[in-house]
């Protein structure tokens, strides 16, 4: 391990992450009726699993190397359009996401925003739970 400028601690060598994240969490009040938005948003199925006394929706593969869910239960962190912004794949067109977004029970916060280069695009939608939420595509 290695330190930066700041004397922070930085890890080297193959323990090193090869992505920020790893897992994330968006807290929901009502688990189907959130499902029933990011299915319908995102044109991908959802897949229910317990975990003790919360019930998450997880999003992506099984294998992947970077995954997430919505999450409902006792404990869980109250929906918000403050804190953190977490982005989710919209690919294969931001423009069709944001074309099922109202249908979906949710709204356009920032539009469709190009950025620098061959970046892609994003735009910020509250979801059917009151979470602002980040797309992102290509295109």
């Amino acid at each position: 391990m290695t330190t930066s400028s700041a004397n922070s601690p930085v890890a080297t060598g193959p323990a090193t992450a090869t992505a920020a994240i790893d897992w994330f969490e968006i807290p929901v009040r009502d688990l189907d009726r959130a499902r029933a938005f990011y299915e319908m948003l995102l044109a991908v199925p959802l897949r229910r699993e317990q975990m003790g006394a919360n019930t998450l929706m997880l999003f992506g593969p099984a294998d992947a190397s970077v995954g997430g869910c919505l999450i409902a239960g006792p404990d869980v962190a109250a929906p918000s359009e403050t804190g953190t912004l977490v982005y989710l794949n919209a690919e294969p067109s931001l423009d069709a996401a944001l074309q099922r977004l109202a249908k979906a029970g949710g709204r356009v916060v920032v539009g469709k925003t190009q950025l620098p280069g061959d970046m892609g695009c994003f735009a910020h939608v509250a979801d059917s739970e009151g979470n602002r939420v980040g797309l992102h595509a290509q295109h």
